[in-house]
C-alpha cells in the first residue's frame, strides 16, 4: 500500500502559474503509475493527468492540454503537476492517485489517493 500526501495548492490570480506535489510513503514508488484529478464543486470528477511508472509516457484531460505538465521523480517518491496559464475554471480541490497496473486516466481512476490540495484561481 502507499500513503500520498499533496501540496503547493493556495489561491492564484488568472495566467499565473502553480506546481503541485504529491509525496509517497509505503511501498517502492516505481510500482506505481501516477496521476491527478481535479473535482469542483458541482462537478464530476476530472481527469487532469497522468504519467507511467518511469516517466516514458503521459496522458492529459482535454482541458488542460497545452497548459499543465506531468514529471515524477522516483529518486524523491514524488509526482508533481505544473500549471501554467491558469483560469478561473481550474479552481478545484486536486487530487494525487496512484495505481499499480494502469496508467491512471479519464475512465481509469487510480486505486489510492491522497487528501487532496485546494487550488483557486481568481479573476
Amino acid at each position: 500500500q502507499v500513503q500520498l500526501v499533496e501540496s503547493g495548492g493556495g489561491l492564484v490570480q488568472a495566467g499565473g502559474s502553480l506546481r503541485l506535489s504529491c509525496t509517497a510513503s509505503g511501498r517502492t514508488f516505481s510500482d506505481y503509475a501516477m496521476g491527478w484529478f481535479r473535482h469542483a464543486p458541482g462537478k464530476e470528477r476530472e481527469f487532469v493527468a497522468g504519467i507511467s511508472w518511469v516517466g516514458h509516457s503521459f496522458a492529459y484531460g482535454d482541458s488542460v492540454k497545452g497548459r499543465f505538465s506531468i514529471s515524477r521523480d522516483n529518486a524523491k517518491k514524488s509526482v508533481y503537476l505544473q500549471m501554467n496559464s491558469l483560469k478561473p475554471e481550474d479552481t478545484a480541490v486536486y487530487y494525487c492517485t496512484a495505481a499499480r497496473d494502469h496508467v491512471p486516466g479519464r475512465n481509469y481512476p487510480g486505486q489510492y489517493w491522497g487528501q487532496g490540495t485546494q487550488v483557486t484561481v481568481s479573476s
